[in-house]
């Protein structure tokens, strides 16, 4: 695994920094490939980033956009992350509808949801049950108890490692999430991650040892890349880890 840690001056050059990264995913993908695989996150991190994306010019036909996880919430939600991406960035673009694959939040029990959306990925990559795709990139967020997509500490989500999509808990809110073994398959993992209040789990996360179920982002541990991109408050401690 290449793991490379950053620690950006502020917000704005954290967005800069990982848009340049993206764009560089992107086109090695679709030139290698034909086409760029990408999960996205939620919360207010990469809000800036969605809106850089939306300005730039690219081959948005050859893009497909998908999820890490979504609240149990309708699509036009404000919580729901599809929805923040889309006001940030996909409805700003000519990326085609069918290019557009949201995370189903309508059904009534959660578990169907995900079962639904683990058959979208398998029938998109063309893999067999048991088989876990590679995105081109999982971008992530993580949260100041250590969490990651809507893999929280001590929850069950955090041991399923024969599926794609399970289903999250957060204080009793379902949620829809990637597994542990389906982001770490990716080709390139990248946190994202902004604030002072992201330090203490940021020390734990980067510890030589530690406790995986309480600070559920150690196990993200890709085969390919992992990049971590911090702005100065979340990462001032960091600035020597690099390997």
């Amino acid at each position: 695994m290449k793991k490379i840690i950053e620690v950006l001056p502020d917000g704005a050059a954290l967005t800069v920094r990982s848009l340049d990264l993206i764009l560089d995913k992107l086109h090695s993908a679709i030139q290698e490939r034909g086409a760029f695989t990408i999960a996205l996150s939620g919360g207010s991190t990469p809000k800036p980033l969605y809106e850089a994306i939306a300005r730039q010019n690219l081959p948005w036909d050859k893009i497909h956009v998908f999820w890490g996880d979504e609240r149990y919430v309708p699509s036009d939600h404000p919580d729901s992350n599809f929805r923040m991406a889309g006001e940030a960035w996909l409805n700003q673009v000519n990326l085609p509808a069918s290019n557009i694959h949201p995370m189903p939040t309508e059904q009534a029990d959660p578990a169907t949801s995900a079962h639904l959306y683990e058959q979208e990925l398998q029938d998109f990559f063309k893999t067999a049950p048991g088989e876990f795709p590679a995105f081109d990139l999982i971008l992530l967020g993580m949260g100041d108890d250590g969490h990651t997509a809507s893999l929280f500490p001590h929850t069950d989500a955090l041991q399923v490692c024969d599926r794609l999509i399970t289903v999250g808990n957060k204080d009793g809110q379902p949620r829809i999430t990637f597994t542990v073994p389906l982001i770490n398959q990716a080709r390139c993992v990248l946190f994202v991650v902004a604030g002072a209040n992201k330090r203490p789990a940021l020390a734990q996360i980067f510890a030589p040892t530690g406790d995986d179920l309480a600070y559920p982002s150690r196990l993200i541990q890709p085969q390919a890349e992992l990049w971590w991109l911090l702005d100065q408050p979340a990462g001032q401690d960091l600035h020597s880890l690099t390997n």
